[in-house]
């Protein structure tokens, strides 16, 4: 009996020709939609060979366009991931804390920027930034779009953190104290580094909606990031915005694809270095396990 079998009912013959039958028109349907787009687009003369020309051909649509677009958008996405985090996870931890007077004005920070729309905050942060600060024209645009990121996301990234914690059997908690170590000692050196491998899906996943979010600050405030690059493109090489935007969309595929590469080898490694330490955890603080050897009696042995 396979493993799966348990897990769900296993298909008989006619379930199996229906599974068929589905995945045959889904391809079919599939393929339909490929065809009429690619001959609206045929239509419309975007698939001559002069529209994508230039991207091939050309590197002043590299070096001039897209590549400072591409250095801006992971410029405002470093930025939003390097304050969202440690802030995400700062509310996170003040959402469990034991007073009060810490986890009520947390939790009321953390549900009021994350029922706002990121487009909202850039918008605020810009007009903030124009009317109270001496900021110029120029880098302002930056500004607000690191700011609009980093609330909305520290946000969720702070419900991630404590669903994370909140996630791990209790009875750690309860064997911990049983051991004398106290609270922090229990969050810092029990309950974070297990939480740390389950939230990690989750947390790439919200890093990758960073990246792709900076693209509304060139929509909304004028940053010239990645995307923003179209404009100038179809205005400069004869009107290619379909060849345009697919190249940004690659980019923007291989730049997330990157991301969560390393986020997997991250998890992976975190996942071996669990499984191979022999550290015991203690109220002052952890060791390393020691096997001796059995002793056995001389008499005993035949």
């Amino acid at each position: 009996m396979s493993d799966l079998s348990v897990l769900y009912d296993a298909p008989g013959p006619r379930a199996k020709a229906r599974n068929i039958l589905y995945s045959v028109v889904f391809l079919l349907l599939l393929a339909l939609a490929l065809w009429w787009a690619l001959d609206t687009m045929a239509d419309k003369n975007q698939l001559e060979a002069a529209k994508w020309k230039p991207f091939v051909a050309d590197g002043r649509v590299w070096t001039t366009y897209l590549i400072p677009g591409l250095l801006n958008t992971l410029k405002a996405a470093a930025l939003s991931i390097v304050i969202a985090l440690p802030l995400g996870a700062l509310f996170g931890l003040a959402r469990l804390s034991d007073h009060r007077w810490v986890r009520v004005p947390a939790g009321a920070v953390v549900e009021f920027f994350r029922a706002i729309p990121v487009l909202l905050m850039m918008f605020f942060a810009n007009a903030a930034y124009a009317q109270f600060t001496d900021l110029s024209s120029d880098v302002r645009p930056l500004y607000a779009v690191v700011t609009g990121l980093v609330l909305y996301n520290a946000s969720v990234i702070a419900e991630i953190v404590r669903a994370g914690i909140l996630s791990l059997p209790s009875g750690q908690t309860d064997a911990a104290k049983a051991i004398g170590m106290r609270k922090g000692q229990i969050m810092f050196y029990v309950l974070l580094p297990q939480a740390v491998t389950a939230m990690l899906p989750a947390l790439v996943s919200q890093l990758v909606v960073i990246v792709k979010d900076t693209a509304l600050g060139g929509a909304l405030l004028g940053y010239m990031e990645l995307l923003s690059q179209v404009r100038v493109i179809t205005a400069n090489y004869g009107a290619n915005t379909i060849a345009a935007f697919t190249v940004i969309a690659l980019i923007f595929i291989v730049l997330n694809f990157l991301l969560t590469s390393f986020a997997s080898w991250l998890e992976g490694r975190l996942r071996r270095g669990k499984r191979s330490t022999g550290a015991v955890l203690h109220g002052g603080g952890e060791t390393e396990m020691e096997f001796d050897e059995p002793h056995v009696e001389p008499h005993a042995r035949k």
